[in-house]
Parts: C-alpha cells; sequence; structure tokens
C-alpha cells in the first residue's frame, strides 16, 4: 500500500511510526465447518510491515460491504501499529446470497459466530501474512463495527438481544476482547418502525449488560428508517449502558460518519474528509489507550476537541 511512508526500523508496536507501511493479505480463507453458514469465510488481514507485540483489531462491516471495504479506518489502524482482521459476512454483495435464502433470517447471529471463529483462528489467519509470524499478541484485542457490523460486535461486549417477549437471549460476550469501538450503532429497540420491527427482530438490544469499555461514535444528523426517533437514537448505546464508555457525536455526520465504508463510495452522503480524519485520529487515539496503556493521544484528542472554537464534534466520557 504505496499510501504509507516506510515505518522506522524500531521493533515495539508502540514505536511503529505514524506512517508505516502496510502489509496484507485477502483472501485468507477459513473452511466452511458445518452449521448453518454453509460457506467459507474469506478474511483479510493488514498489519504495520515492522513491529511486534502488535494488538489486534477485529471489524465487522455494515451491511453489504465486505472484506475490502473501510480502507479509510482499516488502512489507518493498520499504519498505526495493529491488526486489522476483517472478514467478508453472508450479507455481503460479493456473495450475492438472494434474499429468500434460509439463512437470511440468521445471518445477524451468523455474523457473531463469524466474528468468534476469528478469534479462534487468529493462529492460522498470523501465519497467513508472510512476516508477521510471532509479531501479534493475542492478549490485546479490541473489536470495531459499523452500522449492523457494530451491532455483531456489541454483542461479544455484553449486548444482548430481547426476544419478542423481552427476555434476553443467550449472553455472546467473549472475555479474549477488552473493549469495542461502535461506529453508528443503532439504539433500543423500543421506537422501530412497522419494517424494522416485522423484519429485523434482532434490532431489540439489551445494553446494560455491555460492561466493557467502548467508545460509541454516533452523527447527530444520522436520521434512520429504521426508528421513528431522531438521531439521539444512536446515543442509546452509550447512555443505557455502565462501566467506562465514551461518545464521540459528530456534527453534521449522517450514516456514513463521513465516508468511512470507503474512498469517494456512493452510499456516502455527509462526505467529509475532515470529519473521517476526526475519526481517524479518535478511534486510534482510543484503541491506544485501551490496548496499550497509553492514554497519551487519548487525552490530546478530548482536549483538541474541547479547546477548538469550531469543533467537528463533542467527546465525553463515563
Amino acid at each position: 500500500m504505496s499510501d504509507f511512508s516506510p515505518a522506522s526500523d524500531t521493533v515495539n508496536a508502540r514505536s511503529v511510526s505514524r506512517a508505516a507501511v502496510v502489509i496484507s493479505a485477502k483472501p485468507v480463507v477459513l473452511p466452511a465447518s458445518g452449521g448453518s453458514r454453509g460457506e467459507d469465510l474469506q478474511v483479510r488481514v493488514s498489519a504495520p510491515a515492522t513491529g511486534v507485540d502488535l494488538p489486534v483489531v477485529v471489524f465487522s462491516h455494515g451491511f453489504g460491504s465486505s472484506m475490502n471495504g473501510y480502507a479509510p479506518l482499516a488502512d489507518h489502524w493498520a499504519a498505526h501499529g495493529f491488526v486489522v482482521v476483517q472478514p467478508t459476512h453472508l450479507d455481503s454483495r460479493t456473495l450475492g446470497i438472494p434474499a429468500e435464502d434460509p439463512r437470511t433470517p440468521h445471518i445477524w447471529r451468523i455474523r457473531v459466530d463469524d466474528i468468534t471463529r476469528v478469534l479462534d483462528e487468529l493462529d492460522v489467519l498470523e501465519a497467513a501474512v508472510p512476516g508477521l509470524g510471532g509479531r501479534v499478541d493475542r492478549t490485546r484485542i479490541a473489536v470495531a463495527g459499523h452500522s449492523w457490523g457494530a451491532q455483531t460486535v456489541s454483542t461479544l461486549l455484553g449486548a444482548r438481544v430481547l426476544d419478542a417477549a423481552g427476555v434476553p437471549g443467550e449472553d455472546l460476550s467473549d472475555p479474549r476482547v477488552r473493549a469495542g469501538v461502535l461506529l453508528a450503532l443503532t439504539g433500543l429497540g423500543d421506537d422501530l418502525t412497522p419494517f424494522a420491527a416485522e423484519h429485523l427482530p434482532f434490532m431489540r438490544p439489551r445494553f446494560d449488560t455491555m460492561t466493557a469499555p467502548a467508545l460509541v461514535v454516533a452523527g447527530d444528523k444520522d436520521q434512520s428508517h429504521l426508528s421513528t426517533r431522531g438521531p439521539d437514537w444512536f446515543t442509546d448505546p452509550y447512555t443505557y449502558s455502565p462501566g467506562a464508555k465514551s461518545l464521540l457525536t459528530l456534527f453534521g455526520g449522517e450514516h456514513s460518519l463521513g465516508g468511512i465504508p470507503g474512498y469517494e463510495v456512493a452510499e456516502t452522503t455527509d462526505e467529509s474528509p475532515a470529519r473521517v480524519a476526526l475519526i481517524q485520529q479518535v478511534t486510534t487515539a482510543y484503541l491506544d489507550s485501551v490496548l496499550r496503556n497509553d492514554n497519551t493521544d487519548w487525552k490530546a484528542a478530548a482536549t483538541a476537541l474541547e479547546q477548538d472554537p469550531h469543533p467537528l464534534g463533542k467527546l465525553r466520557s463515563k
């Protein structure tokens, strides 16, 4: 990836240069292993070319995307010292599974299994990338996702899905995951539109069990057609979850949050390189703080937003 300048010769991930060369392998195929998925799991793995003790970020894409999406985030995180793992879920347009496929109602749950499978086979994924072997710290793992992907990974942080009677489903949290970055994660299911209530019953989360640390990112102009509420719906994961949580509210941000699904993608209705740059900065600083115990950039990002006379967003924590 020639967008990045060469890394320094340091060998510790904390000192990987701010513009490290990134290496990437795709597709790394995890063969179908029975169960309801019925398809091989295709994965992309990106990492800095140098450095050791590299933390892991597993990213779950939004509806219809794939392991090839979200380059503004995946490339940036990898260039800043993280191993970024991107599975392709069954809803991806690249797979072309029709809506009438019998798996469709269960894809939300299969998505969660995809992330768990990635965590189970990190050794296989590490071995598939030339030069990455022995450089990954599998004790420092975060999950991240956008939209449906954020819903997917929130379950590994402790969120539960309520059934029609309001009874929480199984606990899918994973102790291997230290923290999460939840981008445009939908809120409580009390105010779903009739369409969403009928066709997307899994969109009834319970956040009071989502105890793991997380950064929630929401746009204050993100008006969803799945909810009768306004953009504040996307702040529910912060408002209703316990524990150490932070909320980055992006001024003027719509569902693509300025363009994180990809460079110049058609689905972005609020294209803003500056907004994307802010997300890159804040999420990287957050990942540094929770996976490397380095709060320097996190504190600097918070201070910069507070002192900016024309800020692009607001950051708060509890």
